[in-house]
């Protein structure tokens, strides 16, 4: 489960903006994850539950926001979401040749603390 190690750089990268910024104590975190980043949610909930437990996560609330995979058709230009499949054939004109424009996030949209 990679969800872990993730979630353990997150907190890191937490940990120094914290110090770096005065904050004590975070309240509220929230990440945006893309579909196509294959984190999964649930897991990074259980990752940030077991490994952050120390006095400056102590009682934060981890929001994820998570997008789905969008596409654009690199032939005629058509942007559409991709199923469960992950069928990259354009549902317009069936070209191939697609760009990924969303779905691959994974970051820290922002924290909140005292």
């Amino acid at each position: 489960m990679h969800e872990i190690s993730l979630m353990s750089s997150i907190l890191d990268t937490l940990r120094e903006s914290a110090i770096q910024n005065g904050i004590n104590n975070i309240k509220q975190i929230k990440l945006v994850v893309g579909k196509f980043s294959m984190a999964l949610p649930d897991s990074l909930l259980f990752a940030f539950e077991a490994l952050g437990r120390e006095e400056l996560f102590k009682g934060a609330v981890l929001e994820i926001e998570e997008r789905d995979i969008k596409c654009i058709c690199q032939d005629c230009q058509h942007p559409f979401s991709l199923d469960n499949y992950y069928n990259f054939v354009c549902p317009n004109c069936t070209g191939r040749k697609t760009e990924i424009v969303s779905g691959r996030e994974l970051y820290i949209d922002y924290y909140e603390g005292d």
